[in-house]
């Protein structure tokens, strides 16, 4: 396939029909619901165990920005080291400064902290300012790639800006985009030249099999919210596999 199709799972069972599905790589994280933070050991562990396509971890300590305490950073490098020994094939992170520029030293150590695992950087590149500085920045950093939706909210909305990182970063540094693709919307970034990674959650709906809820919720959701959750479509991804392919 000339495409990698790359899904982000933030379960094992979801990673397991990602692969199912026909993902070529997975992105493992925990609690999508919030954009994605670090997964366990357990769950690095596992997916290693049942996969035989890459699986890409996610380091994000915490929900909301990318503005991280000294703490915070001292986690993030460890956990990279941690997913590291635990077998993964790549490091997913990102970190910017206040003033929404790319936070340069930070993001040295963690891509020198993976090496020689590739390095994504995600999504803090859409809300960084001066995209194309952070282009040359990130790529004379040695990341891998840059995970886009083309700083609008999905892809479709951001492709033309998507075409403009494509064609500016061209061979230093890949841009795979991303922004709520599914089946049918996939195929309207295939024109794209110079574009050959893609990523989705290809996510469904599942709802607990609990006969009894009570009237406690555990978090901030309400008592039913907290009852159902979503995982990968395996059909989505199949869906969008056969439209790279035939792409």
């Amino acid at each position: 396939m000339p495409y990698t199709l790359e899904i982000c799972c933030d379960s094992v069972a979801s990673a397991i029909a990602a692969a199912r599905g026909g993902a070529n790589r997975i992105e493992l994280c925990e609690n999508l619901a919030q954009g994605g933070v670090t997964p366990s050991a357990a769950k690095i562990k596992l997916a290693k165990a049942r996969l035989n396509i890459p699986v890409f971890v996610l380091i994000r300590p915490r929900k909301a920005d990318f503005l991280y305490s000294e703490l915070e950073f001292e986690i993030m490098l460890e956990d990279i080291r941690q997913a590291k020994a635990l077998g993964a094939d790549g490091i997913v992170s990102g970190a910017l400064k206040a003033d929404g520029a790319i936070d340069e030293a930070r993001t040295r150590q963690m891509v020198e902290t993976a090496h020689p695992l590739p390095f994504t950087f995600h999504r803090a590149f859409d809300m960084c300012h001066s995209p194309f500085q952070a282009i040359d920045l990130l790529a004379e950093l040695g990341v891998k790639r840059i995970l886009t939706s083309g700083q609008q909210p999905t892809a479709l909305q951001g492709k033309s800006n998507i075409k403009s990182f494509v064609l500016y970063a061209g061979d230093r540094i890949g841009i795979m985009a991303c922004g709520e693709l599914l089946p049918e919307n996939i195929g309207a970034l295939l024109d794209i030249q110079g574009l050959t990674e893609l990523h989705s959650a290809a996510r469904r709906e599942v709802q607990s099999q609990m006969s009894y809820t009570g009237a406690v919720n555990m978090g901030d959701e309400s008592v039913q919210d907290e009852f159902r959750w979503q995982e990968v479509d395996e059909v989505l991804v199949q869906g969008m596999r056969d439209v790279l392919l035939s792409g």
